[in-house]
């Protein structure tokens, strides 16, 4: 039943409204026809009882009258029947034709249905097979005899009938009508809830998630004396604190993404400096202690990783704040087999595999960043799973871009951990083998970096089967 339903309101509201005029119709309809077929009932049955019964009595005569006692037919309206009956026997019967009375053969049945008239003077509906309905009355004759007189109901029924369509076809034009009409009244009433409607999408198809966000105005009806004012008041309210909101998010994010930048911008420099005197200690040429040594060799290799930190934050910091990266054409076949020779060097206890196009696939972008995001999947791949782990570095060309497929063997990314793998600080410690020391933003810099150029970073992961995949337009 709800399938046949319309789905929008304004087509519940139009079909409803045409529903209910349609049963309006159906009952005006229905007690028109009942009342006119009562009336015009009534008026049969008063020229019946008017009759009282005249040309049945002349029935009563022999069958071959003389000029003195022949049926009484004058004033009789055509088709006008009569019968007598004695002691429940039906004697006579015959209708009038043509000013004259003819006799008529009746049935079997026919006689059961007269004789079943009770002489009451009221009138009752019959059929008889050779004149069909009829309306007749009975009264009892001075000889104890039962005369019935009938008139036909075919003038009733027809009469019945031709309302009955006329009504029809009158009633079908009002409910088209109607439902035209009403469904341009709907859709007129309906303008305002559409206006919210088409609103709350603008909003809904926003990209709430990060960024500046340009928000619609507001609606510009708001009469709290309608339910749709009411709506539109509450949305333009709604509207309004999450404005506030996002604004007062996007100035949070400025200033975090500017201290990011500033702080990894004034921390090269001290680090810098921190690395380069642990390097000139150990070039010391006098006897310098073990645990000296060994304390400026921490420092050094602490320094190198805090430089990489620093690093990779004032990267992501400047793609957050949407620097513009080269445009340029980029050999992603030479940038694999590149990255794919300093992974060897840097693990290799890997299987380092190759599955590349035989020829040479260019994309538009930069090649530096790219080169980093291949090289930081390369290095997850390495650094998340143990020696002996089979890697598949996979270039793949399709209908609207191409992308970087890189596979492994390990043990997997555990499920609770997938949703977030590419957030910022983000380890699987317990489930992968760490080997050397992550700062947490290589898969942050995939991200960021393929969606600066107009593509995605996605992962599927299982137990022995680990896939990053990066995307990138033509």
């Amino acid at each position: 039943m709800r399938r046949l339903l319309p789905r929008t309101l304004r087509g519940q509201l139009t079909a409803g409204l045409v529903t209910l005029l349609a049963l309006a119709c159906l009952v005006v309809g229905i007690v028109t026809a009942l009342a006119l077929r009562d009336f015009l009932m009534g008026r049969l049955d008063e020229q019946l009882i008017a009759s009282r019964g005249r040309f049945a009595a002349s029935l009563e005569h022999e069958a071959a009258p003389d000029a003195d006692n022949r049926p009484d037919t004058r004033g009789q309206a055509d088709a006008t029947f009569g019968a007598r009956l004695l002691n429940g026997t039906l004697t006579q019967a015959a209708v009038v034709h043509d000013a004259t009375d003819h006799a008529l053969p009746l049935t079997p049945g026919d006689r059961r249905a007269l004789a079943e008239v009770h002489a009451d003077g009221r009138g009752h509906s019959i059929r008889l097979s050779a004149l069909g309905s009829y309306r007749v009355t009975a009264v009892r004759g001075d000889d104890q005899d039962i005369l019935i007189t009938g008139l036909p109901l075919h003038p009733v029924e027809e009469t019945v009938e031709r309302l009955e369509a006329v009504e029809a076809i009158l009633f079908g034009v009002a409910i088209v009508a109607t439902g035209i009409a009403g469904a341009q009244w709907v859709r007129i009433s309906l303008r305002p809830l559409r206006n919210v409607t088409t609103r709350a999408a603008e909003v809904a198809g926003l990209p709430l998630a990060s960024g500046e966000i340009a928000m619609p105005g507001p609606l510009p009806d708001t009469d709290p004396r309608t339910e749709v004012g009411q709506v539109s008041t509450a949305l333009n309210h709604m509207l309004g604190h999450v404005e506030d909101a996002l604004t007062r998010r996007q100035a949070g994010e400025e200033r975090l993404r500017h201290f990011a930048a500033d702080a990894s911008h004034e921390l090269r420099t001290p680090v810098a400096n921190i690395r380069g005197h642990a390097e000139l200690a150990l070039r010391h040429r006098g006897p310098v202690p073990a645990d000296v040594r060994h304390a400026l060799e921490r420092i050094d290799g602490e320094s190198q990783r805090m430089t990489r930190l620093v690093d990779d934050l004032l990267l992501l910091a400047r793609l957050d704040a949407g620097r513009p990266l080269e445009h340029e054409p980029v050999d992603l076949t030479l940038l694999i087999l590149n990255a794919t020779d300093d992974a060897r060097a840097a693990g290799p206890g890997h299987h380092w595999f190759l599955d590349l196009p035989e020829e040479p696939v260019t994309v538009t972008g930069d090649a530096h960043r790219l080169q980093q995001a291949i090289g930081n999947l390369l290095a997850n791949a390495r650094t998340h799973t143990p020696p002996g782990t089979d890697v598949t570095i996979a270039l793949i060309t399709e209908p609207n871009g191409v992308a970087v497929q890189v596979s492994d063997t390990g043990p997997g990314i555990p499920e609770e951990v997938r949703p977030e793998v590419f957030g910022r600080f983000v380890r699987a410690d317990h489930a992968r083998s760490r080997t050397t020391g992550s700062t947490g933003l290589g898969l942050a810099i995939v991200h960021a970096v393929a969606t600066a150029h107009g593509g995605t970073a996605t992962v599927t992961s299982g137990p022995g089967h680990t896939t990053f995949r990066l995307t990138l337009p033509n």
